[in-house]
């Protein structure tokens, strides 16, 4: 999240400022009134901490450039006659976008850390090793922005929490976490171990799904241009002499098709399209994400593999928190919101959770009202609630499931490409049937030839 500095005065008229955290500038707007009418202060301004460019000299050395964060051009050009610099020039970078870096940069990160953790090396020297060595430029400036951070005392979950832009909520959390915890090295593993079966999940999904719908959009596209504005002008010629249609079924019925699109093609696109935009903008709300991923367990083939792939994720997270105390309640949301799926996380803080507080239920009864775990995990989470080994039973699940939706995957991914080749062929064949039907005319044979 990013910083904002508020600005006020007091009743008696002394200054006030502060500090504070929000997603954007009009939620830190919205905080800061709040804040003002709470603690009876007038609010003058919210500055949102940004990016200055600057250009100094010291003596008569070569210029030099950088850049630096801060509230205004005053507290910049301040801090560098400070350092002894002559400043030349201060100005707000135009353009601050700060792209999330790769899965692999963050993975990279998470597992190195892993091992030098367990190597006993102190972690801000971890992480000035790490600040040294990582590429990214984004990745780079929010470690080092950790580590000066964990320097000057702060929080760590605070600290991390501040980078999910960079990290993703899930793994600020994780890392966050870690610090407090006595079992640092292994969370760091575990979400490392998270973050690539994340990113394979969403690579065989590419190739199980997205991949094919883009071929077949590719490919009916070419079709419905072939037919539409190609075969037309081939077709034509049958017209200009006058030859019975009848003769030619198959070209007769595809230039009838030719001229309907031809005639129709704006009305066409626009119920195509208006619907298309009108399902894209509804997908980005919590509603639309949520009967999304309800309904993508009913599909054929990869919708079981969806499902066991989301209680895979989900108990991975589970054995990392879990620690068999109270608190597991926040485990238990924190590990249904890394599921990836709306539906899952809804399910179990609406009914799971209620559940296990206010009723007092027991983890696998309230795990099998929520309705999204299967029969086999929640007969394993009954097992081990009744033998106390909860956390181990949940690692179980989540290694037993990674093979299985590895190995049934790649099946499906195969399943669904012979279709693809399938269809392909069949349009194929339908395209040099009309092809070969035209080649059989012969003007001799049309009337008043000779």
């Amino acid at each position: 999240m990013a910083e904002f500095r508020v600005e006020g005065l007091s009743l008696a008229g002394k200054a006030v400022q502060g500090v504070i955290e929000a997603e954007n500038t009009r939620t830190a707007k919205q905080k800061a009134q709040t804040m003002a009418t709470q603690r009876k202060f007038k609010l003058l301004r919210v500055l949102p901490r940004a990016t200055f460019l600057y250009k100094v000299q010291r003596g008569t050395e070569k210029p030099l450039l950088g850049e630096q964060k801060a509230f205004t051009k005053e507290e910049v050009q301040d801090a560098l006659s400070k350092m002894g610099f002559r400043v030349l020039s201060v100005k707000k970078k135009p353009f601050n976008f700060r792209m999330k870096p790769p899965t692999a940069e963050i993975v990279t990160f998470v597992r190195v850390s892993a091992d030098l953790i367990r190597q006993k090396l102190p972690f801000n020297e971890i992480l000035q090793l790490l600040v040294n060595d990582v590429e990214n430029s984004v990745m780079r400036d929010s470690l080092r922005e950790i580590n000066n951070e964990l320097k000057q005392g702060k929080d760590s979950e605070k600290v991390f929490v501040k980078q999910e832009a960079v990290f993703g909520k899930f793994t600020a959390h994780m890392l966050g976490l870690a610090s407090k915890s006595g079992n640092m090295a292994e969370i760091y593993d575990s979400t490392a171990k998270f973050l690539e079966r994340q990113a394979e999940f969403r690579k065989n999904l590419k190739s199980a799904l997205i991949m094919p719908v883009v071929t077949l959009i590719a490919l009916f596209g070419a079709c419905l241009y072939y037919v539409g504005f190609i075969f037309p002008s081939m077709a034509e010629i049958f017209v200009q002499l006058k030859v019975p249609m009848e003769q030619f079924p198959m070209t007769n019925a595809t230039l009838k098709l030719s001229y309907f699109l031809q005639e129709n093609y704006i009305v066409l696109l626009i119920a195509i399209l208006v619907p298309s935009l009108f399902l894209a903008r509804f997908m980005t709300t919590d509603r639309g994400r949520f009967l999304r991923d309800k309904y993508f367990w009913k599909l054929p083939v990869m919708g079981n593999l969806l499902h066991k792939t989301a209680i895979e994720i989900f108990c991975r997270v589970f054995y990392a928190l879990y620690s068999g105390a109270g608190e597991n309640i926040d485990v238990i949301k924190m590990a249904a919101e890394a599921c990836g799926n709306k539906y899952m996380e809804h399910q179990i803080k609406t009914i799971a959770v209620p559940m296990m507080v206010e009723k007092g239920a027991g983890i696998t009864e309230a795990f099998e009202a929520s309705g999204v775990f299967t029969r086999t995990a929640i007969s394993r989470f009954h097992s081990g609630a009744e033998t106390g080994t909860v956390k181990h039973t949940a690692l179980q699940l989540a290694e037993y499931y990674e093979r299985e939706t590895s190995y049934k995957m790649r099946n499906a991914i195969d399943f669904i490409q012979l279709w693809i080749s399938m269809i392909i062929m069949v349009v194929l064949t339908l395209l040099t049937l009309v092809s070969s039907e035209t080649a059989t005319f012969h003007p001799s044979s049309a009337p008043g030839g000779g």
